[in-house]
């Protein structure tokens, strides 16, 4: 089966100097790291990260069978929908690729 391809959000400096594995303080407040669909990426960058100019996206690949993935309901900007959150610190391995949030400009899917 293919990965599921999901997006981080994160400020350069946040994502700098990562090891082995992604531990963002989301982990250790909510106990996960939050992830997004194609199609909710840009909202999430426009209602939580509108004032980021550093902003980058993590092009994440997550095994469909891995048990720490889970599809939770959360509040976004179209109202409730059902988010990834990854419940352990997110392997480095995952991350494929990384690039720069331009306000919308690389776009990933439906925008919100």
């Amino acid at each position: 089966m293919s990965p599921h391809r999901l997006f981080h959000l994160v400020p350069e400096a946040g994502w700098r100097g990562t090891g082995e594995a992604y531990a963002p303080d989301s982990l250790r407040t909510e106990g996960f790291v939050h992830l997004s669909t194609a199609a909710q990426v840009a909202g999430t960058a426009g209602r939580f990260f509108a004032d980021v100019d550093d902003l980058l996206v993590l092009h994440v690949e997550v095994p469909t069978d891995d048990p720490h993935l889970r599809w939770e309901p959360a509040e976004g900007p179209r109202g409730t929908d059902d988010f990834p959150h990854y419940h352990r610190a997110l392997p480095r391995h995952y991350v494929v690729a990384t690039s720069r949030w331009r306000s919308g400009a690389d776009r990933l899917g439906r925008e919100s």
